[in-house]
């Protein structure tokens, strides 16, 4: 199904009318909003010197409660808890976004080529994406975040290569049932070459899926990112990132001291809330027969 210009309204317009998937699905895209809003506005609320800043103790005392002064409190080095879940979300969304984007990148195209082409191409390209889709997610992330080293490139590279197989496997599953369409078996009797084929007749019938996968892939990278930060690999020690304050945290737990992992850990798990209703939603939006089921 193509989404048009006047379709796209329905999203954000609140009715009676609506279904219970679309009214999460505005939810999930507030929170996600609101995340975005705090990424890109923490370096302002630094700069005016609402929060400090996450990479400075500023002799603050250690395992503060949260107060007027420190709103989330402080964690075991004197850190600002706040300004780090702040910043955390800024950290996050970059490597999620890169993460994303770069198997969006790679993927799309091979699916589109393979299905197109067919032959032995599409056959070893099939047999390799089925490699890599085999193996969990988490586990091949771990190990090239090891291969690649710390950084927030590293991380996104190490995230990326377990989502291109479903990028490939989804674009490539839909053109091989787009390319026997009659529109474009009449773009090849004219003599339309395999590049005008691809990027003009098929690129935008086949590519309807991936907003969704995109979402769902960005959630699921958050969760990611976050694993590789509790485990101690993915970004440097000292980058306010939620998985590593989750694993400094967890040794002051069991004292009592319990806002430095609440509030990264709340940090996280809202945010992959919001971009898994937000997905979720997408998927029913652009899929007929889903909603027919409903």
């Amino acid at each position: 199904m193509t989404v048009t210009k006047r379709q796209l309204p329905l999203l954000f317009r609140v009715s009676g009318s609506s279904s219970v998937s679309m009214q999460l699905m505005r939810i999930g895209f507030i929170i996600t909003l609101i995340f975005v809003l705090i990424a890109i506005l923490a370096p302002v609320f630094q700069a005016w010197g609402w929060i400090q800043n996450p990479l400075e103790s500023l002799n603050n005392p250690s395992h503060v409660p949260p107060s007027a002064q420190y709103w989330f409190g402080t964690n075991r080095e004197g850190y600002d808890v706040f300004s780090r879940t702040l910043y955390g979300t800024q950290v996050a969304l970059q490597v999620v976004v890169l993460a994303t984007v770069l198997s969006l990148v790679i993927g799309v195209p091979l699916g589109l080529v393979s299905g197109y082409l067919g032959g032995s191409l599409d056959r070893v390209l099939l047999f390799l994406m089925d490699t890599i889709y085999t193996l969990p997610g988490l586990l091949l992330s771990i190990t090239l975040a090891f291969v690649v080293g710390r950084g927030i490139l590293n991380a996104a590279i190490a995230i990326s290569i377990s989502y291109i197989p479903q990028y490939y496997r989804v674009v490539r599953n839909h053109t091989v049932s787009v390319k026997t369409e009659l529109f474009v078996e009449a773009a090849q009797a004219m003599g339309a070459s395999t590049w005008r084929v691809i990027s003009r007749y098929l690129f935008l019938n086949v590519i309807q899926s991936v907003p969704v996968l995109f979402t769902l892939n960005a959630a699921d990278a958050i969760l990611t990112l976050g694993s590789l930060g509790f485990l101690g690999q993915g970004l440097p020690p000292r980058v306010p990132e939620w998985g590593h304050d989750l694993r400094q945290a967890l040794q002051a737990l069991p004292t009592g001291i319990w806002w430095t992992a609440f509030f990264p850990g709340m940090a996280l798990t809202l945010l992959v809330v919001g971009l898994s209703l937000l997905g979720e939603g997408l998927s029913e939006f652009i899929n007929p027969r889903w909603r027919k089921q409903r």
